[in-house]
């Protein structure tokens, strides 16, 4: 006797819909409350004496400016995310990603103190790095990893140098260059046999 087959809803990425979840409830609350959560969590230089100068370099990318906004990031991050985060572990992305909101939000503070960021943007272009790394195999990096890698960060270089927009590319441009070194030191461990220390 043949058993039916059950269907169920797997939670294949946990961090990934973890950080969906996040900045769900933070665009909902930032939408119905009457407190400014872009400036209170967006990532701007203040006092070095302001203890919320460092809660908001890392929680910049859970604050979306409206609805559009947080939907053209996490599209991209829920197509991404469950393929990155199966390929690197729950434990690397979430450090990973961690470190990217970080890098992203310094070079904010130090560079464009006068503007605030907020957005996920960063972390999307980290993991279109990143996923171009999963094709490798051993012994053989493929040609469309360092492609990926130039026509995404000379689109964007033109793309600040001579498109005026409030978009900030260097957000774009640190978030990719990240997910281009996790991905080759993740590449040289698996290679080497050696642990790359992001786990």
């Amino acid at each position: 006797m043949k058993r039916r087959a059950r269907f169920g809803i797997a939670i294949n990425a946990p961090v990934v819909l973890g950080m969906a979840v996040l900045a769900l409830a933070t665009l909902i609350a930032d939408s119905s409350m009457r407190a400014d959560w872009i400036r209170l969590f967006g990532v701007y230089r203040t006092s070095i004496a302001d203890p919320m100068q460092y809660v908001r370099l890392f929680t910049h990318v859970l604050i979306h400016a409206d609805a559009t906004h947080y939907v053209s990031n996490f599209m991209m991050i829920l197509a991404l995310g469950p393929m990155v985060e199966e390929k690197y572990s729950s434990g690397r992305l979430c450090l990973m990603i961690a470190v990217t909101t970080l890098i992203t939000g310094l070079i904010n503070v130090l560079f464009f103190p006068g503007t605030v960021v907020v957005g996920a943007s960063g972390i999307v272009f980290m993991m279109i790095l990143l996923a171009s790394f999963t094709n490798i195999r051993q012994g053989r990096l493929p040609i469309t990893v360092p492609l990926v890698a130039v026509l995404f960060i000379g689109n964007e270089v033109m793309a600040g140098l001579f498109t005026p927009s409030n978009i900030s590319r260097i957000s774009h441009i640190a978030g990719g260059l990240c997910g281009a070194c996790f991905g080759f030191a993740f590449y040289v461990g698996k290679m080497t046999g050696k642990s790359t220390g992001l786990a």
